[in-house]
C-alpha cells in the first residue's frame, strides 16, 4: 500500500468512526454543521459539500460521500435513486457528462472498492448517513452507479444463474428495506413530529418509534403519511389494538382497558389519553393519511 492509499484508508476509517460517535449523540440524523467539524491529521475535512451532491476532499482521489436531497414527495427529487431489477439501489450521475469531476470521483471510488457515506435527506438540511456503502458497477446508458449497502451485496455482485440471481434479489430487497427504507422512515416520521411522541409528548429519541398505520405486511409504504411518532409503550399498544387513532386524530382506548384497574402506568399512559387529540406535524403534507387511519381504526373497533 502506497502513501496515498494509506491516507485514503485512514481518512475513511476515521470518518466512519466520527460519524458513529456523532450519531450516538444525535440519535441518527445529522446536519451539515455536525459533519463539517471532522478533522483528519489536523485538517478540517467536511463530510458533506454544501453546493455539490458528491464530496471528494482534496486529500483523496476518490469520492468520500454522496447525498440524496430531501423532497416532501420523492417524485419531486431531481434524481431518481431507486432499485434496479436486481434489487440493488442506483445513484445517478451528476448531469450528463461521464467525465464531470464528480462522476470521475465516484468512478474512482468504484474501481478502488473503497467505502463511502450516503447522506439521505430526511428534512430540509437534515440527513441520515448510511455507511459504509460501496459502488459495485456503472451503467453508462442509464447514467448511474450500482450501490451495495453491505459487504454481502458487495461480494455477491456479478453474473450468475437464475437461482443465484433470484436469491441475490431477495437478499437485496431485504437489506434495502432493513438498512435504508425503515431507518429513513423512522427518521423522517420523528423529524416531522419534532422528535416527540404524538400521544404523550415524550422527547427521548431512544424511546421513540415510527408506528406504521398500514404495516409492511399489508403493503404499507415507508412514507411519512403512513406513520405516527409514538413512544414504545404507545407503539406497542397501537400495534396490539389496545388503542386506536380515529381519522379526526382523536385517540380511543379499548373499553376493557379503560375498565381495568392496574396502577399508575395503565392509568396515566393509556387510560389518561382516551379522548385526546394527537399532536400533528406542522406541515399538513406530513400528517397521517385519513384513509389509512380509517382502515386501521376499523380493525381497532373489531378487536374491542
Amino acid at each position: 500500500m502506497d502513501a496515498a492509499d494509506e491516507i485514503d484508508d485512514e481518512l475513511r476509517s476515521s470518518a466512519l468512526i466520527f460519524l458513529r460517535v456523532l450519531q450516538l449523540k444525535t440519535g441518527g440524523p445529522v446536519r451539515f454543521d455536525d459533519v463539517a467539524g471532522f478533522e483528519f491529521r489536523g485538517t478540517r475535512v467536511p463530510l458533506l459539500d454544501r453546493q455539490r451532491g458528491i464530496r471528494k476532499p482534496r486529500l483523496l482521489q476518490a469520492a468520500l460521500s454522496f447525498r440524496t436531497v430531501y423532497a416532501a414527495r420523492p417524485d419531486q427529487r431531481p434524481y431518481d435513486d431507486d432499485p434496479g431489477p436486481d434489487g440493488y439501489l442506483r445513484y445517478k450521475w451528476r448531469g450528463d457528462d461521464p467525465l464531470h469531476p464528480e462522476n470521475v470521483a465516484l468512478r474512482n471510488a468504484m474501481q478502488a472498492q473503497v467505502p463511502l457515506i450516503w447522506f439521505q435527506g430526511i428534512d430540509v438540511g437534515l440527513y441520515l448517513p448510511v455507511h459504509p456503502v460501496w459502488l459495485v458497477a456503472e451503467e453508462p446508458a442509464d447514467k448511474q452507479f450500482v450501490v451495495a449497502l453491505d459487504v454481502q451485496q458487495l461480494s455477491s455482485w456479478g453474473p450468475g444463474d437464475a437461482e443465484v440471481l433470484t436469491l441475490r434479489r431477495a437478499y437485496a430487497e431485504r437489506i434495502v428495506r432493513d438498512r435504508l427504507h425503515q431507518p429513513l422512515f423512522r427518521a423522517r416520521v420523528l423529524s416531522a413530529y419534532g422528535n416527540r411522541c404524538s400521544l404523550c409528548h415524550l422527547g427521548h429519541n431512544e424511546l421513540l418509534d415510527a408506528a406504521h398505520i398500514k404495516t409492511d405486511a399489508e403493503g404499507g409504504e415507508p412514507i411519512v403519511t403512513n406513520g405516527i411518532a409514538m413512544c414504545k409503550i404507545h407503539h406497542a399498544a397501537f400495534d396490539g389494538l389496545l388503542l386506536g387513532v380515529r381519522p379526526d386524530y382523536r385517540v380511543e382506548v379499548r373499553g376493557d382497558v379503560l375498565a381495568e384497574e392496574d396502577g399508575p402506568t395503565l392509568r396515566y399512559s393509556l387510560q389518561g389519553i382516551h379522548g385526546n387529540t394527537i399532536e400533528l406535524p406542522t406541515r399538513r403534507a406530513a400528517r397521517p393519511d385519513a384513509v389509512l387511519l380509517e382502515e386501521r381504526f376499523e380493525r381497532f373497533l373489531a378487536a374491542g
